[in-house]
């Protein structure tokens, strides 16, 4: 056969129509798929640890790309996430974010959950929604730690640049909003002094208005005691002269022309008290 069909082409070549030609060419085409080709080849694990890392690893690009490459030609959503044996995470989402392919999956799951969750019993729902519940802890946990500084081994280029990104917005969020509590705190600050100001203010006015109710009341009980004081003074009792002889009592009763006539000052005039 391997003899026959290249002659017969060679004479056929010659001698017979384009037809017959393009028959005999099909026939060789068919025949040497049949005979020289490779047939399907059974996909099964890799037994070799080695190889089964080295092809992980050429599988591994190429899968990337052909998500990268349906995303871009169809625009459309492609959230790739891949585990390897040693439980390293392999992750590719044409979004910023994989969480919003993620949640529109949730959602579109849990859509069609409940369209058939009526011919399930009540049970069987509640362990499936623990399950969705604890799937999503578990993711959140997972970024909880990333956004920590934990567990970064595990996420590519793109995925740190992510986080670097939402790092950064939340950083620039949390400053603006330390700047506007700080000057709220100022200006409630400022509140508060303006107001103990002007109660201090009130309080020296009132103050004021006291010391001057007070002083001429006292003044006014200065002057009422001093003339009492003075005209006491001034007429002064005469003294008593027991026991004396009458020539004694009349040069007493003289003044004399040498004494200075003195007014003592009120304040050195002491009342006498009843005992």
């Amino acid at each position: 056969m391997y003899l026959f069909l290249p002659l017969s082409r060679f004479f056929l070549s010659h001698s017979s129509s384009p037809i017959e030609l393009v028959a005999v060419r099909q026939s060789w085409r068919s025949f040497k798929n049949f005979s020289m080709g490779r047939g399907r080849v059974e996909l099964k694990r890799i037994e070799n640890k080695i190889n089964r890392q080295v092809t992980f690893s050429k599988r591994r690009s190429g899968l990337i790309k052909k998500a990268r490459e349906i995303s871009v030609l169809c625009d459309a959503d492609v959230a790739l996430i891949v585990f390897s044996t040693k439980g390293k995470l392999l992750e590719y989402s044409n979004q910023p974010s994989m969480e919003r392919i993620l949640e529109r999956y949730e959602r579109h799951s849990y859509a069609e959950k409940q369209e058939g969750a009526a011919d399930q019993p009540p049970n069987e729902n509640w362990a499936i929604e623990h399950e969705k519940l604890k799937a999503r802890v578990e993711v959140l946990q997972r970024h909880q730690r990333n956004f920590m500084g934990e567990e970064l081994d595990n996420i590519n280029l793109r995925g740190l640049q992510s986080l670097e990104q939402q790092l950064d917005s939340a950083l620039k969020h949390i400053r603006s909003r330390k700047n506007q509590a700080m000057h709220e705190s100022i200006s409630e600050l400022h509140k508060k002094d303006k107001a103990l100001r002007e109660r201090n203010n009130l309080l020296a006015k009132k103050i004021k208005e006291k010391e001057k109710a007070v002083v001429p009341q006292e003044q006014e009980g200065l002057l009422n005691n001093g003339d009492v004081t003075s005209l006491m003074v001034t007429k002064p009792l005469e003294s008593l002269n027991i026991g004396g002889s009458p020539e004694a009592r009349c040069n007493e009763g003289t003044p004399t022309s040498t004494q200075p006539k003195t007014i003592i000052p009120p304040w050195m005039v002491t009342l006498p008290t009843d005992e």
